[in-house]
């Protein structure tokens, strides 16, 4: 594998904000400088120096510099980006895992923070912080109105330094109470297991993250010794945004044969022209091949069981790439909704010793040579999120409906542009109608208005990848149909 190439990747918040990820390759190669346009040049000069004398009121030179690199930067596509001194400190903590703060994973509920779960041994747990809690003020702020962003900013902070989140407790007859939390390092946890029942696991990975594929190991480890007559597993990739090629590469491996096409990269430069493999040289960073160890201490049955990864709109990138090996190689059912359809892959060059940039560089492919950008994973088994239908998966954001979107990359055919006005009446007549089911939706009494958390025992879409596990009816969607690539937008 070529040295000069380090994985690395960013993770935002995914599961606390529902923002993009990205696969990220950083090169720690010095480029060669192209040419550069003089004249183009001057005029940005002349620019600059027009603000500098002639602006109403002084402005910040390097401000200016900034915005106008960060300007250049995004107006690429929607994944390149310029990182200042403090989103650069967010990008580091993103792929590390690893943060300052109480350590809750949360989602949001009538405008307040709702606690999904909170990590394991972190501040939050000890305080006795349960699933289901909602917070309604972060120190003296109330929660309602802020961001679920603006939220975590405020939770978190600086090693050692207290905030008061005070919280309601519908369980205990709706007890408000608050609770005093003291910030440290906190190891987010991407990797969930259970059995479902006798002979059926589910593990679920929320992001690529740097432990990821150690936490995955050991979960998929203590699940063969919890039931070693494993009958089936399913990997659950919904709502997962993303993260590390190499954690990507690696949970692929566990259940593929050695030394096969995990996924393809290719762009202008050489070395984006590249092919990862299940081998331990393209996903192992340093220290033991975990992957190796869990193959021997499982006899090898994950490279065998029956497994269903189940997928969703929010599925990107990273996972993107898992579900698209299993699919090609047929090593696994994919089920659910086609996914988010992020296929392109970002370079993360440093700048200086506190800013860089994010840069697409290169699209990727599955084994079989499929692009997913634009597109997504097309499930072999589509099923909806609810047995009322998919309710909102019409409303969710997708890589085709972001400004200045790459596509596929090998041109569209005749029949597709014929096609594409009549695709684009059809998305927003669904989305009308999921806007629909909304507002009928939010009229319910709230306790109807709780879509099950992901893992339950009533999670829909578990329950059907398990029927399929079982050889057992599966009740597939009736709805739902492939989306095709969508027209790009300037």
């Amino acid at each position: 594998m070529n040295t000069k190439f380090k994985i690395a990747g960013w993770v935002t918040m995914g599961a606390v904000a529902g923002a993009l990820t990205t696969i990220s390759v950083q090169s720690v190669a010095q480029r060669t400088m192209a040419p550069l346009p003089l004249e183009e040049l001057q005029q940005l000069a002349a620019v600059f120096g027009m603000i500098k004398t002639d602006y109403v009121e002084p402005v910040d030179e390097k401000k200016l510099i900034s915005e106008a690199i960060s300007g250049m930067v995004s107006s690429l596509d929607p994944h390149s980006q310029y990182f200042d001194k403090k989103s650069f400190r967010e990008f580091r903590e993103g792929t590390s895992g690893k943060f300052v703060g109480v350590g809750i994973e949360i989602s949001q509920e009538d405008g307040l923070v709702k606690v999904v779960s909170p990590i394991e041994g972190s501040p939050a747990f000890r305080a006795g912080l349960k699933p289901g809690d909602l917070i309604t003020k972060i120190d003296d702020t109330a929660v309602k109105g802020l961001s679920i962003n603006d939220a975590v900013k405020r939770m978190r902070g600086e090693p050692n330094t207290k905030v008061v989140l005070t919280i309601l407790r519908r369980d205990e007859n709706n007890r408000i109470f608050p609770v005093t939390i003291t910030r440290e390092e906190i190891r987010s946890q991407s990797v969930r297991s259970k059995v479902v029942e006798p002979g059926y696991a589910w593990m679920r990975v929320s992001q690529f993250q740097e432990r990821t594929v150690e936490d995955f190991a050991r979960k998929l480890e203590e699940t063969y010794k919890a039931d070693p007559k494993l009958k089936g597993l399913v990997l659950d990739l919904r709502n997962d945004p993303g993260g590390l090629l190499d954690a990507a590469v690696a949970i692929s491996a566990a259940f593929l044969p050695e030394n096969v096409n995990v996924v393809s990269t290719n762009g202008q430069l050489a070395e984006s022209k590249f092919v990862y493999k299940a081998s331990p040289e393209f996903y192992r960073r340093s220290g033991e091949d975990v992957i190796k160890r869990l193959t021997v201490n499982t006899k090898g049955v994950f490279k065998t069981v029956p497994l269903v990864v189940l997928v969703n709109e929010g599925s990107a990138s990273a996972s993107e790439i898992v579900a698209g090996a299993l699919q090609d190689y047929k090593r696994a059912t994919i089920m659910g909704s086609q996914t988010f359809g992020k296929g392109s892959v970002q370079v993360v060059r440093p700048l200086g010793p506190d800013t860089g940039i994010k840069l697409t560089t290169s699209r990727y492919y599955t084994p079989n040579g499929n692009s997913i950008q634009a597109k997504g994973i097309i499930p072999d088994v589509m099923v909806d999120e609810t047995p009322e239908g998919n309710l909102f998966a019409a409303l969710r954001t997708r890589e085709a409906d972001l400004t200045k979107h790459l596509n596929t990359g090998k041109g569209d055919s005749a029949a597709e542009k014929t096609a594409e006005d009549a695709r684009q009446k059809e998305i927003e007549k669904s989305r009308e109608e999921a806007r629909k089911k909304l507002e009928e939706f939010n009229k319910r009494p709230e306790a109807e208005r709780k879509i099950p958390e992901f893992g339950s025992d009533k999670d829909f879409q578990l329950i059907q990848a398990v029927n399929k596990l079982k050889g057992a009816p599966v009740l597939v969607s009736k709805t739902m149909t492939e989306r095709k690539e969508e027209k790009k937008e300037q």
